[in-house]
């Protein structure tokens, strides 16, 4: 009647169907179970001194160094389908122009929800250069903890844990002895 064959098919189609659904639901699941992790940012002190661009080798350009505090308890993020999480420091200012950046300045992967209570006091870990030359007459800038949530299964999602109150104003430029 039915060759052996048939029935491995069929038995493994109904497997595969099983295993689909589970994935579906867990991937739906992230939507159900948010959380809003509470944290603060504060900025020390931003320096800003001339410099040369790599790519721009006769161009001088300004690079503004950012000293920051963050604390942040994070561990609300964590669940049974969190893999990581990927944290950034941002700066969002308006340039001269009327160009809206936003560049991220520092990032730390998180893997365990142990190491997701952050007490940092660091420093941008990229370099933070103003494209059109100089920061002189750009808005103040206002920086942001966010963080990006890699599950196993699902969608990434996007938030952010703290903000400054007031934007931090860019200072003359410091010339180098």
């Amino acid at each position: 009647m039915h060759t052996v064959y048939s029935r491995i098919n069929n038995v493994s189609a109904m497997l595969s169907t099983c295993v689909m659904v589970l994935l579906a639901a867990i991937s739906l699941s992230t939507f159900v179970f948010t959380a809003d992790p509470k944290g603060s940012i504060e900025v020390a002190s931003v320096q800003v001194f001339p410099g040369n661009a790599r790519r721009y080798a006769n161009k001088n350009q300004d690079f503004a160094f950012v000293n920051f505090n963050v604390t942040a308890d994070l561990t609300p993020l964590f669940n049974w389908n969190t893999k990581q999480l990927f944290l950034y420091v941002s700066a969002e200012y308006e340039n001269k122009r009327g160009v809206k950046n936003e560049v991220v300045i520092w990032d730390r992967i998180v893997q365990r929800k142990e190491d997701a209570q952050l007490s940092i006091a660091g420093r941008n870990k990229y370099g933070f250069r103003e494209t059109s030359a100089s920061f002189k007459n750009a808005a103040p800038a206002h920086y942001s903890l966010k963080y990006n949530i890699m599950p196993y299964v699902g969608v990434l999602t996007y938030g952010e844990a703290a903000r400054t109150a007031e934007p931090v104003a860019f200072p003359e430029r410091q010339e180098l002895s």
